[in-house]
């Protein structure tokens, strides 16, 4: 028995060995063209010195709403929870590969029979251990083990996209909703005066001074502005629900929250960049492509295993004995020991086209990973130049309001003095009503291609402390799991 037992660990042995050799392609990362420099590079408003600051909504900004806002957003946002949940799901996967390396059939039985057969009772007594192992020649499991860690990369990258996305659309939100009440209170301000030019009017109408000529172009500027206060109010309150749906709140209830007036978010003028360098490992979307292309890389690997035979030991050990006292007596003893192998030699042809189908997929995502890279530096670059030239646009439009408001002053005094006919009053009224609305409107436009900057850095999940997916749920949900099934005690923590 003895010398069976060394042969066999010694055949083991030797396959463990022979099975260290890992066959197909070693991934390496790819090489992806970025350029040295951003195209506004020379811009006195484009820092490319300094890091990205992963916090960049507080200091961009420094709006405490918008800080709660986006704290909350990232607490209790249900698409952000999703993805922590396709990272633990892709953590346990990774953990089943690892398993797999292990000996994959394990087997312990135990049976007390009683029996009367010819007028006689007897009983049976049996205890057995089975074990069978599929070794891990060629790296067939280690390539498993090297796909499932790649995607769990993966599905923490799109953890970190999903926060980026986040935190751009809770602070667009956030801007549009400024950007609302503000052209809905410039409205009501023209509203205002234009009811004072009616006003106005009417006197000298009832005076006999003027036409009715002048009332009616009055009413109908005054009307043609309140119009528009329906359709800001629509846009207003759909901002609002769409910033409900990020915090993961009903629309009833972020609406008693939302009903405060704040100014449009003032940024500040220069915005810190970063080298384009960075993009590589600062945007979540670029690293994800590079781990599903270091993934499908192990899969080539996998697929090429599969083109040579499969080795595989096991045995049983176990006893036998009609009294319990005799269980486990060596005249009870039983095992055995095997050793084969399996190869699929009719099957090269198909075989072979899966290899080829592998590496098809690996080039297309190789393709796709580049593709990827260069996306991220066009929307960059786009939106540095919409945040620039919006910027330039801005200074120039608060001139245009600053003296269309100096305009309705001049005319408005004038027609009372009848020196000017109502004409001029109306000219200047319908340009200042249109001159302070798209000042508003470019003023969030700024905001918001600001916010659209740094999402385009891939800025925002730095704040993440580490990749446990563990950290990515709220304690209630994990809790929740654990009650289920049992089966997250010592995991979910």
């Amino acid at each position: 028995m003895q010398r069976h037992t060394a042969s066999a660990i010694t055949l083991a042995g030797m396959l463990l060995l022979l099975g260290a050799c890992a066959v197909g392609p070693d991934y390496t990362e790819p090489e992806a063209d970025v350029q040295p420099e951003w195209i506004d590079t020379g811009n006195t408003l484009v820092n490319s010195t300094a890091a990205l600051d992963p916090r960049w909504w507080e200091t961009a900004f420094a709006d405490p709403v918008l800080n709660e806002l986006t704290n909350d957003a990232l607490q209790q946002n249900l698409t952000l929870r999703s993805a922590g949940l396709r990272v633990l799901q892709s953590q346990q996967q990774l953990a089943i590969a690892v398993g797999n390396q292990y000996p994959q059939q394990q087997q312990i039985g135990a049976l007390a029979e009683r029996q009367q057969k010819s007028g006689y009772r007897f009983n049976d007594y049996n205890v057995d251990f089975n074990l069978a192992w599929e070794l891990d020649f060629w790296g067939r499991f280690s390539r498993q083990v090297e796909t499932a860690a790649a995607e769990l990369d993966a599905s923490v990258a799109n953890y970190d996209d999903a926060m980026v996305s986040l935190v751009a659309q809770a602070a667009q939100s956030y801007i549009l909703l400024r950007t609302f009440q503000d052209r809905l209170q410039i409205a009501h301000n023209n509203i205002k005066a234009q009811r004072e030019s009616l006003r106005i009017a009417q006197a000298k109408l009832d005076a006999g001074d003027v036409s009715e000529l002048d009332v009616d172009q009055a009413t109908s500027l005054l009307h043609n502005t309140l119009a528009t206060v329906p359709g800001l109010e629509i846009s207003l309150q759909q901002t609002k629900n769409a910033l409900a749906l990020l915090l993961g709140e009903s629309p009833q209830e972020f609406n008693q929250l939302a009903g405060t007036m704040g100014a449009i978010p003032t940024t500040t003028p220069a915005v810190t960049l970063g080298v384009p360098q960075d993009l590589i490992r600062q945007r979540p979307d670029v690293r994800a492509a590079e781990r599903q292309l270091a993934a499908q890389s192990a899969r080539i690997g996998f697929a090429v295993t599969e083109l040579y035979p499969h080795f595989s030991i096991g045995g049983s050990i176990g006893s036998s004995a009609m009294d319990s006292d005799d269980l486990f007596s060596n005249d009870g003893e039983a095992w055995s020991f095997f050793g084969g192998f399996q190869w699929n030699v009719l099957n090269y042809g198909r075989l072979q086209s899966n290899v080829r189908l592998q590496d098809a997929v690996f080039q297309q995502l190789l393709v796709d990973y580049r593709f990827t890279v260069l996306q991220a530096q066009v929307d960059v670059e786009n939106a540095i130049v919409a945040y620039l030239k919006s910027y330039e646009q801005v200074k120039a439009y608060r001139l245009a309001a600053t003296a269309s408001q100096k305009a309705v002053d001049i005319a408005t005094a004038q027609y009372q003095d009848g020196l000017v006919d109502f004409n001029t009053v109306i000219g200047t009224l319908n340009a200042l009503v249109a001159q302070q609305d798209v000042l508003a409107s470019t003023r969030g436009e700024v905001a918001t291609n600001l916010v659209q900057v740094y999402k385009a850095l891939g800025g925002g999940w730095q704040i993440r402390d580490n990749h446990d997916p563990v950290d990515l749920l709220p304690a209630s949900m994990k809790e929740t799991m654990k009650q289920r099934t049992g089966a997250w005690e010592g995991v979910l923590e």
